[in-house]
């Protein structure tokens, strides 16, 4: 007699066109499978239909959201596995589909389309309106400070750190420090200088910027948590003088003539057809020789980037390009393009971080978010890291300056000064 597991089994060879790397458990407790495979858990019928009805990766990832579908083990090798496997993705063709239906039936799987998870986006409107941007940016950054802050280190930077160290005794939080720093001095960062940070998160940079190098900062963010987090840890520090945090889009930021411009992982957000005027945006806020540091993600050139998941539930209306055409939009507007560093190895290890963070405390997690959004957040790290580490997505400095009617940059003829250690050894 054939097994629910061994029908499943067969669908998915025919589906991947050749042995697929993972071993399967069905609802029904049969297994089917490589031995020695990472083992897929089909918990119910359920899972089988959020497949039917929308085959790839967002139903893949909305089964596992829901716990419709599990992996025994570790869920990175789970992943891994089906990402190196050899065989080619699904691309399930109208007789796939058409098959996979015969199945569902005869397994009692087939019946309406289920409901989407409550933590999917629900954004209206025109892509990169003002209004829309702000609820993209409220869907995954309003989502609590408390969440943020239990999972981020205590200068709640959310973004790639910079590792410079192996003792075990260095941590994330020293990696993040370790970042900001080398932003100020990409930056040129001087006492009495102006900085306008752009996305600034939760004031990782700015307060850091105030605090370190004396600097004014203008913060801006969509968000009203952060706004409000940034302005409270400026009071408890005794920077609320040197730290003014705004609730304003970009396109509404007023002035220019600054020393110095940061936008640390928000240009992702931006969007494509938006980021030609964003960029423009940076070079008027400069004055002549000023400097602005660019810190974003990018993806290969035939890599999807984010992915139809993250889209979904993370980074809403999020676009990544490769590196070299948002280089490209850069220089267009008249910036000088000084140095560009690659962070993408940095970033597997912080994503590994962050990981570890949400699995030692996951009770922790469960009960402030519930377990729903618990498991978004833990594939959308595993996922992540993963392809960070496997080249589909890229995370990059790049330090561009205004020059001066001369053509004077005002650059430093090397870097040096960038990478010495804070006892001034290089």
């Amino acid at each position: 007699m054939t097994t629910t597991a061994q029908r499943l089994t067969a669908l998915l060879h025919e589906v991947l066109g050749g042995p697929p790397p993972v071993r399967l458990r069905a609802w029904d407790g049969s297994e089917s499978g490589p031995p020695d495979a990472p083992l897929v858990i089909l918990r119910s019928r359920r899972a089988l239909r959020r497949l039917l009805w929308q085959p790839g990766e967002l139903g893949l990832a909305e089964a596992y959201i829901t716990g419709d579908l599990d992996i025994e083990g570790d869920l990175a090798d789970g992943l891994r596995a089906l990402w190196e496997s050899p065989v080619e993705r699904p691309r399930p063709t109208a007789r796939h589909l058409l098959r996979a239906g015969a199945t569902a039936a005869r397994l009692g799987a087939v019946g309406p389309r289920p409901v989407p998870p409550a933590s999917r986006a629900a954004l209206h409107g025109a892509r990169h309106t003002r209004s829309r941007d702000r609820a993209a940016i409220s869907h995954h950054y309003d989502l609590s400070n408390t969440f943020y802050e239990r999972l981020l280190d205590p200068t709640m930077a959310y973004s790639c750190a910079y590792w410079t160290g192996e003792d075990p005794d260095y941590t994330v939080a020293d990696a993040q420090r370790d970042k900001l720093e080398l932003v100020c001095r990409k930056l040129d960062l001087r006492p009495g200088a102006r900085l306008l940070d752009i996305g600034c998160g939760w004031g990782a940079l700015a307060l850091y910027a105030a605090e370190q190098h004396k600097v004014q900062v203008t913060a801006v963010t969509l968000s009203a948590e952060q706004r409000d987090a940034v302005r409270a840890r400026a009071r408890e520090r005794g920077l609320h003088a040197l730290v003014d945090v705004q609730l304003r889009h970009y396109r509404d930021i007023e002035g220019g003539e600054y020393e110095a411009v940061s936008t640390i992982e928000m240009g992702e957000h931006v969007g494509d057809e938006e980021y030609e005027a964003f960029a423009a945006q940076l070079y008027r806020s400069l004055r002549p020789r000023g400097r602005v540091l660019v810190q974003q993600m990018s993806r290969g050139a035939v890599a999807p980037g984010g992915g139809a998941f993250i889209e979904s539930y993370i980074a809403p209306d999020m676009h990544m390009r490769p590196l070299g055409q948002t280089v490209s939009l850069l220089e267009a507007t008249g910036l000088e393009i000084g140095s560009v560093q690659s962070l993408r190895e940095h970033y597997v290890r912080t994503v590994a971080a962050w990981h570890r963070t949400l699995e030692d405390n996951w009770s922790s997690f469960v009960a402030l978010v519930g377990e729903e959004t618990a498991r978004v957040w833990r594939l959308y790290l595993v996922g992540g890291g993963l392809a960070f580490e496997a080249r589909r997505m890229g995370v990059d400095q790049i330090l561009a300056v205004r020059p001066d009617l001369r053509g004077g940059s005002g650059l430093p003829p090397t870097p040096a000064d960038w990478y010495r250690s804070p006892g001034g050894a290089t």
